[in-house]
């Protein structure tokens, strides 16, 4: 039984929000990190990887929907669909073969008992898909679609995809979602949780100009200074974010 997990979910390859979130004393204090996917699909790709592989065991890691993608160009480019976001091409290109075979590697769900929360299952968006949508205010019976075939002494689902935090019931299991690391939207900062005994949803300010510059300087993505000025910022509200992701739900908008 683990005492304190941190969860860290959507770091998208930004080293400075990643770097400042591994600097809290209780992510430090931890006994275990769980990444709940969309790590490395971002400006720095590389070094987000390197860090979080140099943290050696205690790190669980789980596949999100970009790191698939990314192993998909790599493996299949010459018959891959077009992309329509030009940053996945552009990490997948930079990737060693060592970083490709740990994202073959990961898991798309993983299971972990926690003090407080019994058994808790991980994963990226959705128990059964890296790319269902489920929000704060998703109704219930989407809510128990999703949950169908998890066992029952599942009381707990951590979630990530839609990078915003949030801690909500439904159907008796406890939700959470952690936010994002690098890629925020509606607060600027770093979004994470630490779990155990209950649950904690974290924010973890940095440098944001610094950050922007670092980015600039150094990563060579075409539009990097662009995107993190638009990402870092969370230029894209919580309103802007729920308003995109609401129909991918499957609600109405009858009353």
């Amino acid at each position: 039984m683990l005492n304190r997990v941190a969860v860290l979910s959507d770091i998208h390859g930004v080293l400075p929000a990643l770097e400042a979130v591994l600097a809290e004393p209780d992510v430090r204090a931890a006994e275990r990190i769980v990444l709940t996917g969309d790590i490395a699909a971002g400006p720095q790709p590389t070094e987000v990887l390197d860090l979080l592989m140099s943290l050696g065991d205690r790190v669980d890691w789980i596949a999100g929907n970009a790191d698939r993608e990314l192993l998909e160009h790599r493996r299949n480019a010459p018959t891959s669909a077009p992309t329509p976001d030009p940053l996945t091409p552009w990490a997948a290109d930079r990737l060693r073969p060592d970083h490709l075979d740990l994202l073959a590697s990961l898991p798309r769900t993983l299971t972990l008992p926690v003090r407080g929360l019994g058994t808790v299952l991980f994963c990226h968006a959705t128990p059964r898909d890296d790319e269902e949508v489920v929000l704060v205010d998703s109704r219930l019976d989407r809510w128990q679609e999703v949950f169908t075939d998890l066992d029952d002494d599942i009381r707990t689902v951590v979630c990530g995809h839609t990078h915003m935090p949030f801690v909500r019931l439904a159907h008796g299991r406890l939700v959470v979602n952690p936010g994002s690391v690098g890629m925020p939207y509606g607060r600027p900062g770093a979004h994470w949780a630490l779990l155990g005994p209950g649950t904690d949803l974290r924010h973890t300010p940095y440098d944001l100009e610094a950050a922007v510059h670092r980015l600039t300087r150094t990563s060579t993505y075409p539009d990097a200074a662009a995107w993190a000025d638009y990402y870092l910022h969370a230029r894209a509200t919580d309103a802007d974010a729920l308003a995109a992701f609401g129909p991918r739900d499957g609600r109405t908008n009858t009353p």
